[in-house]
């Protein structure tokens, strides 16, 4: 469409994507920078505020504790801002991190400790004992 036909990029319109949208990439992306989910825990949620090609979001988490709580919540910012920029074109200067609550992580259980007072194990030669 070479010619008089042909319509200029100004006049053609603009595409506009919904607040919700956004949104939806953003948990997504929460999700994925705290990847697995504490057991119990609920899905991010966000709310963002788009104004032309610029979204502000704020991103609702609950992580395992224990554990670097700075470095999850610097994780859900630069992934929250990546997704955001390439799946939808937008800029994103802020991403603010609110912790809901925090979730004990699964450990591997030490071995018990007996009480005090009792008599050592049958097993384990006491310290006495030794030659």
């Amino acid at each position: 469409m070479q010619g008089q036909d042909a319509v200029e990029p100004a006049e053609r319109g603009a595409t506009r994507i919904a607040d919700r949208v956004v949104a939806k990439i953003s948990a997504q992306a929460a999700r994925e920078a705290i990847a697995p989910v504490p057991p119990g825990a609920h899905a991010p949620r966000t709310a963002v505020s788009v104004h032309r090609d610029t979204a502000r979001v704020r991103v609702s988490v609950e992580l395992a504790y224990p554990g670097d709580l700075g470095a999850q919540c610097g994780a859900v910012r630069q992934r929250v801002a990546e997704r955001v920029g390439d799946l939808a074109g937008m800029r994103v200067p802020e991403v603010a991190v609110q912790v809901e609550r925090l979730h004990l992580a699964p450990q591997l259980s030490p071995a018990p400790v007996p009480p005090a007072g009792s008599p050592p194990d049958a097993q384990e030669p006491s310290p006495e004992a030794a030659p």
